[in-house]
């Protein structure tokens, strides 16, 4: 009886293994192709932020059911794909993911009177079609923003970032998110949490470089001069570009 209990939480195991395998192989396997070499970052020290991987149009976000934020957005730019974008119309028309479990996501009333800007991860003005302008609204897409970070510095990097991908000679990659030190503050009634710092990694393979620009989230910030990608992947423990050569 004992050999046989055995073998049957073995088997359990075994099938608990390769389910967890098979889901982890799984991950973005819809739209791995806004990741370089169609190979999503690799997270080292993450276990606990709940991770859940989502995919749009145009972009990936590994989101957080803690912090109700992305841990990473994911896109795969382009001169012509920046061309489109350039005469999209905004559509301001923000939206909680009905595809997150009510528990793991941010809802508008988190943001309404917080004083803090809904920022894009993944800009609007990336966008190239009606379908992906509308999906960039996503909060999946969003964290808690100072509104002077998001409109002036944080924008300036966004801007800079599409000036670089306009000249390059093929596809860019670039993978933004926040970062959060200690306890962080929160807002709303869903705990969303206000990072400490934001960044946006720009790898463009063809040239064989890349850089990351890391802003403070706060109204005084100023765009500095870019961190190195080993820096970065120092600062968050997550290896954003598992096969870069």
């Amino acid at each position: 009886m004992i050999n046989k209990l055995h073998t049957i939480l073995t088997v359990v195991a075994l099938s608990t293994f390769i389910s967890s395998a098979q889901a982890a192989n799984d991950d973005f396997k819809l739209c791995r192709k806004v990741f370089a070499n169609d190979t999503p970052p690799v997270m080292q020290h993450q276990a606990n932020m709940q991770s859940r991987p989502l995919c749009f149009d145009a972009f990936a976000v590994m989101h957080s059911g803690k912090s109700h934020t992305p841990i990473y957005v994911a896109e795969r730019l382009n001169s012509y794909v920046l061309q489109e974008a350039k005469n999209n119309q905004r559509t301001n028309k923000f939206f909680a993911d009905a595809r997150l479990p009510q528990a793991e996501r941010a809802e508008l009333n988190d943001y309404h009177a917080s004083g803090f800007d809904r920022g894009h991860m993944a800009p609007a003005g990336d966008m190239a079609t009606d379908n992906s302008m509308a999906q960039s609204f996503s909060l999946a897409n969003m964290v808690p923003q100072y509104p002077v970070n998001n409109r002036k510095a944080w924008a300036s990097i966004e801007k800079s970032t599409r000036n670089y991908i306009k000249r390059a000679s093929g596809d860019v990659f670039v993978i933004t998110g926040p970062v959060f030190d200690g306890t962080p503050p929160t807002i709303g009634s869903n705990h969303v949490w206000i990072p400490q710092h934001l960044f946006k990694l720009v790898y463009d393979p063809a040239a064989n470089k890349a850089w990351v620009h890391w802003l403070d989230n706060t109204d005084e910030a100023r765009v500095g001069k870019p961190i190195s990608y080993e820096e970065l992947v120092k600062r968050t423990g997550i290896e954003f570009l598992p096969r870069k050569s």
